[in-house]
């Protein structure tokens, strides 16, 4: 559905006046037709924007220090004021989430048995955690560790209330892990590495395994939230800066009929794009990542030896991108003509589609002045180079009071 251009109120930053407020138009398409416009492949009306503003989910965050820089309210939302369009929904995609459990707590830490039957240990305040135990320590266990049924409501019910809302607002993507990554939470990182490497046959049989049951958790995302218009991302971190932690033949053995699995579940049931999020350097990897038809990638790391123009030259129109800035480097220590130069290089893709911009999350190590700085920039893109005439709310600056 698209939204016709009308007037609205942000709140700015003037600690002293609370009564004064932003006027700015509303953009002419909604998040939803803008992020799937642009990923067809065809002009949007303003360059489509994905952030996560929230990097760790404890401390002080981005969000946070932007709130208290700018004085606003918990009533002003983050995402509207820097354009944010996509949202990514998840229900527990544990194998087992009816047995979790607090084995200890104390006042340093807490021990838990998580969905996945990991016996886990983190520190208070802590984002990160240490696995204990892992409940596949024996490879035999594969055949009877038990998995609870994929459409439990449990799963979902944290987000079936607000999924009404966050569609209105936001282009609403389903997830679920991948077979890599959501394999080591049973097995262990080290130990799945070494099966991949000792027993390539139980290795692809547990990719198999988890493929079934992560694409059965999709398609109840995509069923009881009616995903299908916008479809699934496939998380499953592979990658370090340095490349991926396996070659490209024993992915394309081991875990592309796992991949190929979930892809064409999903397709068939309908989802319009099947993505795949991976930090890291994936180069090694994009033409079997196409092959097996995977549709797009983020966030496309360019600390990395991946560059979104070089990719878009090579790929065309067989991946779309979401992603592509800075937030290990550039965002966070570059100077202003760093920041301008690397914001310009992405966005020389984007007009005519295929991308959508964005740095994944950004931390508490990025300033507000310089994120301020990236909107603006793209903002000055929307105005010279799409549809968009109007300035976004970070860069408007019609006020008018409100008495």
């Amino acid at each position: 559905m698209r939204s016709s251009a009308i007037l609205c109120k942000r709140p700015t930053a003037e600690k002293s006046s609370p009564a004064i407020e932003t006027v700015i138009k509303v953009n002419k398409l909604t998040s939803k037709d803008r992020i799937m416009t642009a990923l067809a492949f065809n002009r949007p009306d303003r360059v489509p924007r994905f952030e996560e503003f929230a990097a760790f989910g404890v401390g002080r965050e981005f969000a946070d220090i932007w709130r208290e820089q700018k004085g606003f309210g918990s009533e002003v939302s983050i995402d509207d004021y820097y354009n944010n369009d996509i949202k990514i929904a998840v229900g527990d995609e544990g194998l087992m989430p009816t047995r979790t459990e607090v084995l200890e707590q104390t006042p340093e830490y807490t021990i838990t048995r998580n969905s996945w039957g990991e016996v886990i240990r983190r520190a208070t305040g802590d984002a990160f955690y240490k696995p204990l135990e892992v409940p596949l320590q024996d490879k035999s266990d594969l055949e009877t560790i038990h998995v609870d049924p994929p459409d439990l409501d449990s799963r979902y019910q944290s987000l079936d209330e607000q999924m009404d809302k966050l569609k209105q607002r936001y282009c609403v993507f389903a997830k679920t892990g991948g077979p890599f990554l959501r394999s080591q939470f049973v097995r262990g990182e080290a130990t799945l590495l070494m099966d991949m490497a000792a027993d390539p046959q139980f290795a692809q049989e547990l990719f198999m395994f988890m493929a079934r049951h992560l694409a059965q958790i999709g398609l109840e995302e995509l069923r009881r939230w009616d995903l299908y218009e916008t479809g699934v991302w496939i998380f499953d971190d592979m990658a370090s800066v340095k490349g991926p932690m396996f070659s490209p033949k024993m992915a394309e053995q081991l875990l592309a009929p796992a991949w190929q699995y979930m892809i064409n579940a999903f397709k068939q049931a309908g989802a319009h794009k099947v993505y795949l999020h991976s930090d890291g350097d994936l180069m090694p990897l994009l033409d079997l990542f196409v092959d097996i038809g995977f549709q797009g990638l983020n966030p496309v790391e360019s600390r990395t030896t991946m560059d979104v123009v070089e990719i878009r030259e090579k790929y065309g129109e067989k991946l779309g991108l979401i992603g592509g800035l800075d937030n290990s480097v550039i965002l966070p220590r570059g100077n202003r003509a760093e920041v301008r130069a690397h914001v310009q290089h992405c966005l020389s893709i984007a007009k005519e589609g295929g991308f959508v911009i964005g740095a994944h999350t950004i931390g508490p190590d990025i300033s507000v002045d310089t994120y301020d700085y990236v909107s603006q920039l793209i903002d000055e893109y929307d105005r010279s180079e799409m549809d968009c005439s109007e300035p976004g709310p970070a860069q408007a600056g019609v006020l008018r009071s409100n008495k």
